[in-house]
């Protein structure tokens, strides 16, 4: 066949055909590619392997007309044939053994990462595929929420958020550190060649039989790009009321509260303060079959079956407001709204809680009564507030001191570092909370005008113990350290 006469396609998207009896790993490596194109199946020659790829096409066990496609349209298609070879799926990457061994394992390879880089052109090289899987196998062994991967002058590093903090995993070579950036770009379908603007992406993977929901985010810093990934979780991970860790007078109270069939609950605290694992908790508690429950969040952290969930999406105008006046089109019977961010967002929910919906969702203040001046700001009427608002409950989550390295400090206890909480001196968290419930001398204070700080020393007064007295009662007590107490804000 001759070179003129085989047809060039230019800028198509395409997406690896699978063939029975064809080995992907085969096809990649002789440089041929396997695609439709217009509905006909077609394999894609790469120009600097030509012979190669020729060759390996008379082996084929089907008949398919070849083709060139320009370079971008190429690499795209190679990147997602690799992907088919490779397999995000950890369980086929790594045997049992492999599995039980792989902290010690991914060290080794580290290590060869960081003496072997001159061997490493791209990010499919095939200890980039795996470090990178082994990143998803570790985060996960580790029960972290978060990945960091940051490009710096010299070198890069990749850290842990474990318990809410971040945790130093291992440093690399600059080089290194671009191809695995790159290769989550691959396995996220963003673009690789474009580093000068931020981009988002998701991927799947799956660990023990179980799909891994992950957020990838880009961004362009000055010594190169940094990625952080959110390892979203499924609903077999929602903890109970009683697993969420409040103390038990707490969780009856919260069980009281989602007996009623309308109204709004807020959970107030900082970014990390576990707002969002609580609110599905509370949607897991209440969630039958005569229920129509509907949320709209940003991003959707907790995939469940139970309920139904839209994903917030600046880009398409599908903001907070506005999907929250489409769910209530849709006849929910509880709502929930990942944060009240704006004035037209805070109107419409407390409307929707005066109207027979039974309302959860979260704001970003210190205590439980700065909620009620932050409504206040935001343009809601005291009465309102006094109407819709049946409770406040801010939160904070607190790590716990090692049980196996902790030791006395004088008054206190403090955390040492072993191997058990991988040296971090910290094991686990607990959650605490501060619960304020609208009642009728609530009522009455918002009537009369009184301030929030006042408010608050009134309900002192009947009984309401604030969020920093639980937190220095864990540093008494020794679950944790004053540096922990304070860095959670036992101040506030």
């Amino acid at each position: 066949m001759l070179i003129d006469n085989i047809p060039c396609f230019e800028g198509v998207n395409l997406v690896p055909l699978h063939v029975e009896d064809i080995n992907t790993q085969l096809l990649v490596k002789n440089h041929l590619l396997i695609s439709k194109i217009d509905d006909e199946p077609y394999a894609i020659l790469d120009r600097t392997h030509l012979v190669e790829g020729m060759n390996f096409v008379t082996k084929l066990p089907i008949q398919v007309k070849v083709a060139f496609v320009d370079e971008e349209s190429y690499e795209r298609l190679y990147h997602r044939h690799l992907e088919q070879k490779s397999d995000v799926d950890l369980d086929s990457s790594f045997s049992a053994d492999e599995k039980e061994d792989f902290l010690d394992d991914d060290l080794s390879l580290s290590e060869f990462l960081k003496t072997s880089s001159d061997i490493l052109t791209s990010e499919e090289s095939a200890p980039i595929i795996k470090f990178v899987n082994s990143l998803f196998y570790q985060a996960i062994k580790k029960k972290a929420s978060d990945i960091h991967i940051e490009t710096h002058e010299l070198r890069g590093v990749v850290r842990f958020r474990i318990d809410g903090v971040l945790v130093k995993h291992v440093d690399l070579d600059k080089h290194v550190i671009n191809l695995i950036v790159n290769r989550i770009k691959v396995i996220s379908n963003l673009d690789i060649s474009e580093k000068r603007v931020p981009q988002d992406g998701r991927t799947v993977v799956k660990i023990a039989n179980k799909s891994l929901d992950i957020r990838v985010s880009t961004l362009p810093a000055y010594n190169g790009e940094r990625v952080v990934m959110r390892l979203l979780m499924d609903s077999a991970n929602i903890p109970t009321l009683e697993e969420l860790g409040f103390d038990e007078e707490l969780t009856t109270q919260f069980r009281k509260l989602l007996t009623h069939s309308y109204g709004m609950i807020l959970v107030t605290g900082p970014t990390g303060s576990g707002k969002s694992t609580t609110l599905h908790s509370f949607l897991k508690t209440i969630a039958t079959p005569d229920k129509n429950i509907i949320t709209i969040e940003d991003p959707v952290e907790y995939k469940t079956n139970s309920i139904n969930q839209i994903q917030v999406n600046e880009k398409t105008g599908l903001t907070f407001s506005l999907g929250l006046r489409s769910i209530l089109r849709q006849d929910p019977d509880v709502v929930m709204v990942g944060e009240i961010r704006d004035n037209e967002t805070a109107k419409i929910a407390i409307q929707s809680a005066l109207t027979g919906h039974l309302l959860l969702s979260t704001l970003h203040t210190n205590n439980t009564a700065a909620a009620i001046t932050r409504l206040i700001d935001m343009g809601i009427e005291e009465f309102l507030i006094s109407s819709s608002l049946l409770g406040v409950l801010a939160q904070r989550l607190v790590r716990k001191l090692c049980s196996t390295c902790k030791e006395e400090d004088g008054k206190f206890f403090k955390s040492k570092g072993c191997s058990t909480c991988n040296f971090t001196g910290y094991d686990g968290r607990v959650a605490v909370g501060e619960l304020f419930l609208i009642d009728d001398d609530v009522k009455i204070m918002l009537k009369d005008g009184m301030k929030d700080f006042e408010i608050r020393e009134a309900m002192q007064k009947k009984g309401l113990v604030l969020l920093s007295k639980k937190i220095e009662a864990l540093v008494d007590n020794g679950t944790t350290s004053m540096q922990e107490a304070l860095r959670v804000g036992m101040r506030d």
